[in-house]
């Protein structure tokens, strides 16, 4: 997760937009690409780094730490730290992160929706259209 250049026009940009339209906000707090996957992932309840890591395959670790202290620090996650030895670490969704479980459900079916149509677009050749005439 690269930072913007806070001298960049693309920040000033984002900085007007996100001030202006709280979709805008809403969307980057939780647009990024892991992180609603966390969320999705936390709203069955507290699961530690392991855990979430094994959910997710094709995440690093090095990116899970990320999302986790950016979702962390924006108030989505809280992170419980047990004095064990080993330390055991758990994340779960803050009461205004369980507030995106209906937002996550309704994304899910318009992606279905969405899915289903570019799907029925996209050209499909039959058998007998792929064969060569001769």
């Amino acid at each position: 997760m690269s930072k913007i250049k806070e001298t960049s026009t693309n920040y000033a940009n984002k900085q007007a937009l996100t001030g202006e339209c709280l979709e805008v906000y809403a969307a980057n707090i939780i647009g990024g690409q892991w992180a609603l996957a966390i969320c999705s992932w936390l709203m069955n309840g507290k699961l530690r780094f392991g855990e979430l890591k094994k959910h997710l395959p094709n995440i690093t670790e090095r990116m899970l730490t990320l999302q986790l202290r950016k979702l962390e620090a924006d108030k989505i996650v809280k992170r419980t730290i047990y004095a064990e030895v080993p330390p055991r670490v758990e994340y779960e969704l803050t009461s205004i992160g369980y507030e995106l479980r209906t937002i996550i459900n309704e994304l899910e079916k318009w992606g279905v929706k969405h899915k289903n149509l570019v799907e029925l677009k996209q050209p499909r050749l039959c058998h007998d259209e792929m064969t060569v005439q001769g």
